[in-house]
């Protein structure tokens, strides 16, 4: 029976999140747009699966919009990332994809002593789309409910999409590249 990851240090949510990212042009890009890329990305992170049909790469993209809507619900008060503030997947709706992965899994808790100290976790025997769907579903529930998530914030950089982690309590971007790009454009609007 596989062990479920835990999804608390938000890897797995970020990567997932991420697929969706500022197109270097003034858009976005999503990395999960034909379901070549889905397959790609699975690939990636679930070594060894076949690929994906397009129902099932469809349900992938579902389960990346569900997981936006709610970060977008999680780093409030601060404003979520400029994709969100577009009409997205409702608060109900999300909540609903979500748990319905979870609950797909039956995974059953999983106690085990040993060399290496205690440990809690999660097994399953699902495989396949439903494993899929769940280990996201699990890693974005670990991570919004975990001890990063009161950290969580969108870049308010010009034409950034991403979430990240803070550092400090001070850093407004996901990057330093996103930090020049907003203080350029600071300057520009003072000097207009």
């Amino acid at each position: 029976m596989p062990a479920l990851p835990d999804g608390a240090d938000g890897a797995t949510a970020l990567a997932l999140v991420g697929t969706i990212a500022h197109d270097g042009h003034g858009g976005v890009a999503d990395s999960l747009a034909a379901d070549r890329d889905v397959d790609a990305w699975l690939a990636g992170h679930f070594p060894g699966l076949p690929p994906r049909r397009p129902e099932e790469a469809e349900a992938v993209r579902a389960i990346r919009f569900a997981a936006r809507s709610a970060f977008a619900a999680a780093v409030a008060p601060h404003p979520a990332s400029r994709v969100e503030r577009q009409p997205r997947m409702g608060d109900g709706e999300a909540g609903e994809r979500l748990t319905a992965a979870l609950a797909a899994l039956e995974a059953r808790p999983v106690f085990a002593i040993g060399e290496h100290g205690v440990r809690r976790g999660l097994e399953t025997e699902a495989t396949g789309q439903v494993l899929v769907e769940g280990t996201l579903a699990l890693g974005v529930a670990d991570f919004l409910t975990g001890p990063l998530a009161p950290r969580l914030r969108s870049c308010q950089a010009p034409r950034c999409v991403r979430y990240f982690v803070q550092d400090h309590g001070r850093q407004q971007w996901c990057k330093t590249a996103c930090g020049n790009r907003a203080r350029a454009a600071r300057f520009a609007e003072r000097r207009r």
